[in-house]
């Protein structure tokens, strides 16, 4: 048998907003210590799967791929880069077909969203192998989470009764009001629906041919027309595989979730009930049940380089990104998340952190150029394949900003059109080029790179290398990179 985890690595978590992005979203947030992406993977590994194949944006592919050479053991994986978000049912039909064409009809696919918060690994993996067996089978295997509550936030799914046993699924049904999610629990026959799901790639295939073959016949067209290559790591013996779309056919593909393409259709559809803990951390609330409370049900999103001072306060979350260390007093408040980041400060009460989204929206709509989710809002360190860089101040005429790169990585060979660059080695060692002389710079020493002067940076050292930049001129936007070299394919 072939087990590949598919895990599906989009959404761009707007009700938690403003620690998740477009440019750094919900899968990389960390809890218990590790981004939730990396949990997925590290469950599907755990489960035994033979290969990994990740369907995501195509601008998350080098900060996914940092995160994979962060692990302790990164399996080998496959990307499917999405020029756009299509939803479940077209990210699962490339997969299927992606599947079967390296690997067969029966290869089982673990279907797993890389935002969950799973923290019982070895109670996962027995649910999951129950799933693989029935997968085998020919049903498609969807997990059920026992309700907790009348949850307004989830579909839920119908069976028999609930219990300890696998069995058929009777319906699946929408997100209800709260009289409804109320009902749903007083009869004894609902689950929530997990969105994990497991079958084989011709078990899937065959039902969106009989289901939703308008789905299916897009996405083949979007296969038929991408493009498949090995991805440029330096020193990578055997690199991923990475496949990119064209934007327009790809767009062509419904705009539809896998539950109402198929599985509210199918009839071979069973249910493995989880016995786990599991959370989809959909909302701040759920973030902060993730974290131990004190004796006064505060929680501290992120306790490194951040004092808390709380004064009267119960059950307050707060959550601080800075790139300084940073106090954060609370007086006479309860029952409120306080987020705090460089560009960005969110304050809400537990009880209207479903609205959160509603702040995203109104600032698409006012057009906030410095606090507007979609592309220009800068998490406090923006990941690259060689490292990271963050926005420390900018101003009119000047920008500051903190460069990581990783040993032996390099920038790419580039010049700007519009600023001259002065650069402070504050940390490791590195060589700069700077037209065609190259310079080694150790901490402490500085070089000034002019306007339009090609330039890079190189860790040579074994260690981290940390840089301070200050950029001077009349326009610093990061589309300001011509580059005549990059290692890592980037044009």
């Amino acid at each position: 048998m072939k087990l590949i985890s598919v895990v599906l690595s989009g959404g761009a978590g707007t009700r938690l907003w403003p620690a998740s992005r477009q440019a750094y979203p919900k899968p990389f947030m960390k809890l218990g210590g590790s981004a939730l992406l990396e949990q997925a993977i590290s469950r599907g590994q755990a489960c035994g799967t033979d290969d990994l194949l990740i369907v995501t944006n195509q601008d998350h592919l080098f900060l996914t791929q940092g995160l994979l050479s962060d692990m302790a053991d990164p399996p080998r994986a496959r990307y499917l880069l999405e020029p756009k978000g299509r939803n479940t049912a077209p990210a699962i039909a490339l997969a299927a077909l992606a599947c079967q064409a390296t690997h067969g009809d029966d290869a089982v696919m673990l279907v797993l969203p890389a935002d969950h918060l799973i923290p019982d690994t070895e109670s996962f993996v027995a649910n999951a192998l129950e799933a693989i067996r029935q997968a085998q089978e020919g049903h498609l295997v969807v997990f059920g989470i026992h309700p907790t509550g009348p949850e307004t936030g989830f579909g839920y799914i119908e069976v028999a009764k609930v219990g300890r046993d696998i069995q058929p699924v009777l319906q699946f049904v929408e997100k209800p009001d709260i009289a409804t999610a109320q009902d749903y629990l007083a009869t004894g026959r609902y689950y929530w629906n997990s969105g994990m799901f497991c079958f084989t790639a011709g078990t899937i295939i065959g039902s969106l041919e009989q289901h939703a073959p308008a789905v299916l016949k897009a996405a083949r067209l979007a296969m038929a027309s991408a493009n498949t290559q090995s991805l440029p790591i330096p020193d990578e013996a055997n690199p991923p595989s990475v496949t990119r779309f064209d934007a327009h056919t790809f767009g062509l593909q419904p705009d539809i979730s896998i539950d109402y393409a198929v599985m509210e259709r199918a009839s071979n559809v069973i249910l493995v009930p989880a016995r786990f803990g599991w959370s989809d951390v959909g909302a701040w609330p759920a973030v902060a049940l993730a974290h131990t409370a004190d004796a006064s049900g505060n929680t501290l999103g992120t306790a490194d380089g951040t004092d808390w001072v709380a004064v009267n306060t119960t059950g307050t979350h707060v959550h601080i990104d800075s790139h300084c260390h940073k106090v954060v007093a609370t007086v006479g408040v309860q029952d409120l998340v306080v987020v705090d980041t460089p560009d960005a400060l969110l304050i809400v009460s537990k009880q209207e952190a479903q609205n959160v989204k509603r702040v995203v929206d109104a600032l698409k709509e006012r057009h906030i150029s410095s606090a507007q989710h979609q592309t220009t809002v800068l998490p406090p360190a923006v990941h690259r394949p060689w490292g990271t860089y963050a926005t420390l101040k900018e101003e009119d005429g000047y920008k500051v900003k903190r460069i990581t790169v990783k040993p032996g990585q390099s920038l790419s060979l580039q010049f700007h059109h519009q600023r001259a660059e002065h650069w402070v080695v504050v940390r490791g060692r590195g060589i700069i080029q700077i037209g065609d002389a190259e310079h080694v710079t150790q901490p402490g020493e500085y070089r000034y790179i002019p306007l339009q002067a090609k330039h890079r940076l190189t860790n040579v050292g074994h260690d981290e290398l940390v840089l301070i930049e200050v950029q001077c001129g009349d326009y610093l936007g990061e589309d300001d990179i011509v580059r005549l070299q990059d290692r890592y394919g980037r044009s």
